[in-house]
């Protein structure tokens, strides 16, 4: 990935929770106000992947992948329980809260995408002052466990939130990289007044994103830092910034790809495509777009932990 003759990369990342990741701010009926059939984003931006023939990293919340009868209230065998309000069910009773059905689809799609861990079980924001190591370690360790009952055992994770803690505990539970942050003062602001002035005001100005470089952490963990995240499209955001600027700063991200022969890194969540009607047809440029530049040989697709792969192969060589 050090060579002169070699493509770009481009990475796509996708935080795949649902309700689960907005259930400090959002109850059912608002969070299907604003992401209106939510759950139906999936198959059909996995489709389109498919069908562009692109592999991208889902970071799956553990809790969608229970299939029956759900933990509801205080069955998680973890302190989570005590946190959150979960139903019972599955995901014909609560398709907010469950899709085995389409993890399975998404383990034998084609081509294959990687699959990895986003948080644990429950979305738990780790950075949250009334969580301790051992809540973590169990949120971890049972979002690992609901995965592993698909077969799916993820080598590449994200923060909730982005908030990063606990790194030691990932390779611990053979995690061997991890999404960091845009490295952009608007994310190292955070989630402050400044920081989303910042973000939107990159948008407006359809700022460049930067290209990223795999870090190791420490021994056996690697960060690989997004490049940007799809701004919302909704009416509200919309509004003031037209939805023209996300297929803008994406193809920005993508020539510095190829000219420079650096990694783009685009992460988004999918409820972020059923804000507006535009999502799709915004998605579908996109992919359009990323498709013609691999066609060129401009371009390759990779995932997280197939950069890394090709990052620890290099050092090895390098010996």
């Amino acid at each position: 990935m050090t060579g002169t003759t070699e493509p770009g990369v481009v990475v796509v990342s996708i935080d795949t929770e649902q309700i689960w990741g907005y259930l400090d701010c959002l109850n059912e009926a608002e969070f299907e106000a604003r992401f209106p059939y939510a759950p139906e984003a999936h198959p059909k931006l996995l489709a389109r992947l498919c069908a562009a023939g692109v592999r991208a990293t889902w970071l799956v919340v553990g809790g969608l992948a229970l299939r029956r009868d759900g933990p509801g209230l205080g069955r998680l065998g973890s302190p989570i329980a005590e946190r959150i309000r979960i139903p019972a069910g599955d995901e014909a009773s609560a398709p907010l809260w469950y899709c085995w059905s389409f993890l399975e689809q998404l383990r034998w799609a084609c081509p294959a995408q990687e699959i990895g861990l986003h948080g644990g079980l429950t979305h738990l924001v780790w950075t949250d002052p009334q969580v301790t190591r051992e809540m973590v370690r169990s949120e971890l360790r049972e979002g690992l466990a609901a995965l592993a009952r698909l077969d799916v055992r993820p080598r590449s994770f994200s923060y909730p939130r982005n908030l990063e803690a606990y790194h030691d505990l990932l390779p611990e539970h053979r995690i061997r990289c991890f999404r960091g942050a845009p490295p952009a003062l608007a994310w190292r602001l955070g989630r402050t007044f400044s920081g989303a002035m910042l973000r939107a005001w990159d948008e407006l100005r359809c700022a460049p994103p930067p290209l990223v470089s795999p870090r190791e952490v420490m021994p056996d963990l690697w960060t690989l830092p997004s490049s940007m995240f799809l701004y919302p499209i909704g009416p509200a955001r919309a509004r003031l910034i037209g939805v023209r600027s996300r297929v803008e700063r994406f193809s920005r991200g993508l020539e510095a790809a190829a000219r420079r022969r650096g990694i783009f890194h685009f992460s988004f969540h999918p409820e972020n495509l059923v804000e507006s009607p535009l999502g799709f047809d915004l998605l579908d440029e996109i992919l359009e777009k990323l498709v013609t530049s691999r066609r060129r040989g401009d371009i390759e697709v990779m995932t997280m932990s197939e950069v890394v792969t090709c990052v620890e192969r290099e050092s090895l060589h390098a010996i």
